[in-house]
């Protein structure tokens, strides 16, 4: 069962400090020119903890010492209070849907959830992660002992529980900023333990999908294991209580501190959830010749011209085309929609499962970049002459201005695929879901210590 708990958050004073002067998008999201906005804007910005400019420094172990010791002192100083008692935080973020004029309205809460292995099929992930990322990030674990972002993981409850308890009585909310995106971030502090417990016994039995954060998710489980902290399944027998059975005003605590990690919950089921593509960007490849690239891609694909400089028409056509896969090619030589046929790509494509192989993320990894242009997954990883994009237009412009070689504009991975995926226990390759918007850091910190 999914077990989630209130914990005492650390927040931001904002007796010291404005909270728009603090908070950041999550790590791997901040881009070097925001990293220097970041940090010009206050000295307790949480980017000098989660991204230390690694040129201050002599030695790369200086980034995480140097982290561990302004996050002692910002709660030594008061920069950062922890809340008096145990609870949780709804979280509600406003926006409107990239390219659209829609304005969505998505809603979760934060807590701490209980860090499982794959195997105990309880969290369920959709994308492989990289060993670099995940050592990075477990090092700064290792010295600050603390969680600084949230985990953002999908659950299914077509009864809305939490939309029902957290967000039917409308109130001043105790955070409230408005990040570079336009987003308006509301977060309300949920101290009451009755409504915590009939929260998080309702969400028992449920399933949980990673949607972002599969590396710091895995960096926390290889913590709990490195000291031996993993929770261990309790017995079905012999009296244990459930979580149904205790008292209204007692709280569950995880078994240890490093047994649990800070998570966003967001319902599958309820309004708000956005999943953008992330277009894919080549660079640096010797012998890319597009006329060549064509002529092998014509094999498993219709390759069909688009003329005119108007991308926004040539993305809305490739919209229309969801239901089959295909992809709009930039290269120097020009714009070409391919579409799959479908008997050649199964052909080429056996050894990968049905559910994945009608995907358009899978086809471009497997077939065009592995088997026609014969970049190696290990160069993948290390996008060695891989970027990934959001913006289509920016992504095309690279290969027009000579900075890429050729752009695929995808169709965005769908939630019912992703769910699909996700539940039969494969996964996908990095960067195959974009989710807007992103959960700030610094809004909570969930300390060990």
């Amino acid at each position: 069962m999914a077990r989630i708990y209130p914990f005492r958050a650390l927040r931001y004073n904002p007796s010291i400090v404005s909270l728009q002067d603090v908070v950041t998008q999550p790590y791997d999201r901040i881009t070097p020119a925001m990293q220097q906005a970041y940090y010009q804007r206050s000295p307790y910005n949480m980017v000098r903890i989660v991204l230390r400019q690694p040129e201050l420094f002599d030695r790369q172990d200086s980034l995480y010492a140097d982290a561990a010791r302004d996050f002692a002192a910002w709660r030594k100083s008061g920069i950062l209070a922890q809340e008096s008692a145990p609870c949780i935080f709804a979280y509600s973020q406003r926006f409107t849907a990239p390219g659209t004029e829609t304005v969505l309205e998505r809603r979760g809460f934060i807590a701490l959830g209980e860090l499982c292995d794959y195997d105990r099929q309880i969290v369920f992930r959709h994308e492989q992660t990289h060993s670099g990322p995940k050592a990075d990030r477990l090092s700064l674990l290792r010295a600050t002992r603390a969680n600084f972002g949230q985990i953002f993981m999908l659950y299914s409850d077509p009864g809305l529980t939490a939309e029902r308890l957290l967000f039917s009585s409308p109130a001043m909310p105790d955070m409230e900023v408005t990040d570079e995106y336009g987003v308006l971030h509301r977060v309300w502090k949920v101290s009451d333990p009755a409504t915590i417990n009939l929260l998080t016994t309702a969400l028992t039995d449920r399933k949980l999908i990673i949607a972002d954060g599969h590396h710091r998710y895995e960096t926390a489980l290889a913590y709990a294991r490195e000291r031996a902290a993993l929770p261990v399944p309790p017995p079905e027998a012999e009296g244990d209580e459930s979580p149904t059975e205790h008292a209204p005003g007692r709280l569950h605590e995880p078994q240890s501190p490093e047994s649990a990690a800070m998570m966003t919950f967001i319902n599958m089921d309820s309004d708000g959830l956005v999943i953008l593509s992330a277009h894919r960007v080549l660079f640096g490849l010797s012998d890319f010749l597009p006329s060549a690239f064509l002529e092998k891609a014509a094999a498993f694909f219709e390759v069909e011209p688009i003329a005119g400089d108007n991308l926004d028409a040539a993305m809305e056509r490739l919209g229309r085309l969801r239901d089959r896969t295909a992809f709009l090619t930039v290269t120097r030589a020009g714009r070409f929609l391919l579409t799959a046929k479908p008997e050649a790509v199964a052909a080429a494509l056996d050894g990968i499962s049905p559910r994945q192989r009608r995907l358009d993320v899978v086809q471009l990894h497997a077939l065009i970049f592995e088997r026609l242009l014969g970049i190696t997954q290990e160069k993948i990883r290390e996008q060695a002459h891989l970027r990934y994009l959001r913006d289509a237009a920016e992504a095309a412009d690279q290969v027009v201005n000579g900075e890429a070689d050729a752009a695929f504009l995808m169709n965005p991975v769908t939630l019912d695929q992703l769910r699909e995926i996700a539940f039969a226990g494969e996964v996908l390759p990095q960067k195959s879901t974009d989710f807007f918007p992103k959960l700030l850091s610094g809004l909570a910190v969930y300390a060990l210590d």
